[in-house]
This record gives C-alpha cells, structure tokens and sequence, in this order.
C-alpha cells in the first residue's frame, strides 16, 4: 500500500500491468502522443571528425547519460541533420544482446543536445508532442511499468530481443493532465534524488570499508599482530618495516620443487574455442579465479586434446593466478575439483608447503596492492595489460615463519568476514532503497498517489503522512 495520498476515484484503465487508473485520466496509445519516433545511423569508429553518435553503451541502465570521452564513433557533419538531438528528445535501446538493456531509456538534457550529437541506429528516438506529452513524465513512464511492456512485446530474431518504431507506437500509456504530468515528474525528480543520495552515501560508506579491509589485511602481512616487535626495513619501498625475524623472498624461492610449479596455459594456438566444446575434462578459465568458483564453466576438452596437454593439469593446492584483464587475483584449487587444465589467461603456481602456506599467499594477491604495485613500478606503467611467469618469480613477499603465517589468516578470514557482513548488509539497504524508487516512479505514473498542483504557482503539493523524505527512506532500507 502506498505511503502517500490516493486519488479519490479510479477505473479500470483496460490494460492488465497499468491496472486501475484516476477516473478522468485516460489510456491510449503513445504513437499519437509522438512527433518523432525514428532510428539513428552507425557512423564509423574511432573517427575524430565529424559529429559525435551517442551508443546504447553511453547510457546506464537507470536511464542517465554515461558518455565516453573522447567519443568512439562519429559521422560525417553533412550527414547528421536527420538524427541530430534536441533537447527533451528521449533516446531508447532497441536492441542489444543483453535483454536487461532492452527498453532502457534516457531524456536529452541541455548539455547532451548543445554537444551537437546524434545517436546510434541501436536506438530509437521519441519525440512527444507539446502541449500532450511532457518529455520528463513520458522519461519517467518508459523506466517504470512502460519498459516491462515493451519487453514482453519486443520480438527475437537471430537471438537477440529487439523492439520496432511499430511497437513502441503500440504502447500503452496512461495519461494525466498536463499539470499532472508537470506535477508528478517534479515530485519525482525531488523524491528520486532523495534516493540516489542515500544510495551514493551507502555507496560511499562501501568503498571506505573496502578501504579499511585492505588497509587492516596489508597491515596484518607487512607488520604483523605483535604490535611490540621490533622492525626492520624490508627494502622494498612498497612494503617498507616488517618484523625483524621476518624475511622478504622472491616468489621464485618459494615454489615446489615439482616439475611445472610455476606454469602458464597454453597458447592460443595450442588451445583454441573449437576445442573447448564438450568432453570429459575442464579448462579452468578467469572467471573460475575471479568468482572462487571451481564447479560451474562449460569448457571441457576431449581426452585426446587432455594427452596433448597434460602439462597444464591442475591439481589440488594449486594457485592459479590471472593474467589478464582483471591481473593478479588468486584462488586456490579445492580438493573436490574436477580433473582439468588451465586455460591461456591463467598461470599455476604450486607453493612449498614448508615455506609458505597457500591461503597466505592467497590473501596477500587479493586482499593488498603488496603485488600489483610492484608489478607497475617494475614495468614503469599505470596500466598492466597481461604478467607473465618471469613477472611472478621476481615477485618480492613479507614471509613469517609458518606457525605466525597460520595465526594471520586465522585475524584476516576473522576481519573479512566481519566487513563482508557489514558491507553484505549496506548492499541489501542498496537493493531495498532501489526497489522502492522503482516503486515509486511506478505508482506515481499510474496515479497511485495523488500529486496536486496549484496552477498560480510553480509548486508541487503532495500528502503524506510522515513529511520527513529522509527518515522515510532510512525506514524501508532497514
């Protein structure tokens, strides 16, 4: 049931996901409320002449700009009148391979249209009519219940969803007054901003925990739990004091003794997509390091191809490492796991267990920058692209002896469990605060709240029975 005053009489509006509607409202379809309703053109990639042609991928899913700079495909400057953007014009994804993108829609803003741009043929432009159609409330409506339509009557060709100037006409839209339509996109602008603030402060409130988990955990590698101990300079600028019994050791030292301790996947040419179809034997990719997850994954190979590569087999404890992309994360292979080998992107790395335990190396490569940062200082570079084998021998770590190795990952599981709860919790405040701005935007643009105007004043007047915006959203994110 909705906090906020409701209409004192409703009707059926004739359309099942728009339901009951204020009586002098009415409900028809948005093609005759639009002036324009056409697509874009392609223009051509990393071109820097020409005029700038706005993507799917520039907008967000919540409907806000996200504009690259510099822009990554433009078209000649005679060519783009036809698309050229004006402002209150209103720019929907038609088609994309994601389908949670498909009907995501964003307005053109006065900064967006004096860029002189157009946009891209993945999209559609909406145009409404004035004096029918308020750009802000038709924005609103397509990012509530106007979006859930367009996906149920969007059609699939060649896999992908995809939506047609012909069903977006076909929309049905539920339509107040003028003043109505000024009044509602008014109390939502206030009250959606009301939202996104206590979402960028939980936000805010993630990343400085994430901060403090990374900074107890490096302190705990570097330094220890005995506050008292005596120090030594390490020689390495990135982990300066350590523990005066403490050593500092290339990772070279520390592997196994074993054929293949340190070991990338194989090349490219060695291992292609083709044979990564079926099988009896996984191929161990980024996303089992990046995600912790050794069961899921459809890459297997034929035990023939497995003969051919026996020697990129992983076995149980061993650290497999990424290499690309998202560098340097870590995860340990469990003793459950399937029979497998690695994949390109990653490299193996089987540890001396008299020397150094796997979870404490394993929590120095995810939870400190003690890694990436010498791999960026060695390389004299902002940016790593790809490490290899070399790059880890001559990493440089802080090692205690094993029994201290021990009682650091006991502190550190114990300190990432506790942030991880806290910041677990802030995510589903996150969620909650989301779910109910979707709500409110739905129920507002169906007239589920009574939003009244004062036609001598620029002023929304609205009723509720708690007036404080801010200790109402704190209530429904608990």
């Amino acid at each position: 049931m909705s906090r906020y005053k409701r209409y004192e009489r409703y009707k059926d509006s004739g359309v099942e996901w728009i339901g009951e509607i204020p009586e002098h409202w009415i409900c028809g379809k948005l093609g005759y409320l639009l002036i324009k309703n056409d697509s874009g053109t392609w223009g051509d990639d990393y071109d820097d002449d020409g005029v700038v042609v706005l993507r799917s991928t520039e907008i967000t899913l919540n409907g806000t700009w996200s504009i690259v700079d510099p822009a990554q495909r433009r078209i000649p400057v005679k060519e783009y009148e036809r698309c050229l953007l004006h402002e209150g014009d209103l720019i929907l994804t038609k088609s994309s391979g994601s389908e949670q993108h498909i009907g995501k829609t964003v307005i053109v803003d006065k900064n967006v249209a004096n860029m002189n741009c157009v946009f891209s043929n993945f999209m559609q432009r909406l145009r409404p009519e004035k004096g029918k159609l308020m750009p802000k409330y038709l924005y609103y409506f397509l990012n509530a219940n106007g979006r859930e339509q367009l996906f149920h009557l969007s059609t699939t060709t060649t896999g992908l969803k995809n939506l047609s100037g012909t069903t977006i006409n076909a929309l049905k839209i539920q339509l107040p007054t003028m003043y109505e339509q000024k009044a509602i996109a008014n109390f939502l602008d206030q009250k959606t901003a009301e939202i996104d603030g206590l979402i960028a402060d939980k936000e805010k409130l993630i990343e400085l925990l994430q901060e403090k988990r990374q900074a107890v955990i490096t302190e705990a590698v570097t330094k220890g739990l005995n506050p008292n101990v005596r120090m030594k300079d390490s020689g390495s600028e990135w982990i300066g004091e350590i523990p005066e019994h403490w050593s500092i050791i290339k990772m070279k030292y520390l592997l196994s003794s074993k054929k293949y301790s340190i070991k990338a996947g194989p090349f490219g040419s060695q291992l292609k997509n083709d044979d990564m179809v079926s099988g009896d034997i996984k191929v161990y990719n980024q996303k089992t390091v990046l995600d912790n997850d050794f069961k899921s994954g459809d890459y297997y190979i034929e035990n023939c191809k497995y003969e051919e590569l026996r020697a990129f087999e992983v076995f149980s404890g061993d650290l497999l490492v990424t290499t690309r992309g998202t560098i340097g994360k870590t995860a340990i292979v469990p003793k459950d796991a399937e029979k497998g080998i690695l994949h390109p992107c990653l490299i193996k790395i089987t540890l001396n267990p008299d020397k150094v335990l796997n979870d404490y190396v394993n929590v120095i490569f995810n939870n400190t920058k003690i890694v990436t940062n010498q791999i960026m200082l060695e390389s004299n570079a902002t940016t790593i692209d790809v490490i290899y084998t070399d790059t880890l021998k001559n990493l440089v770590l802080p090692i205690p002896p094993l029994e201290e190795q021990k009682s650091i990952i006991d502190f550190v599981d114990a300190k990432i469990g506790e942030i991880d709860g806290l910041i677990s919790s802030i995510n589903s405040q996150i969620q909650k605060l989301k779910e109910y701005r979707q709500s409110l935007i739905s129920e507002a643009v169906t007239g589920k709240i009574d939003v009244r105007v004062f036609e001598n004043k620029d002023e929304v007047i609205y009723s509720e029975q708690d007036s404080s915006p801010c200790r109402e959203l704190t209530h429904v994110a608990e």
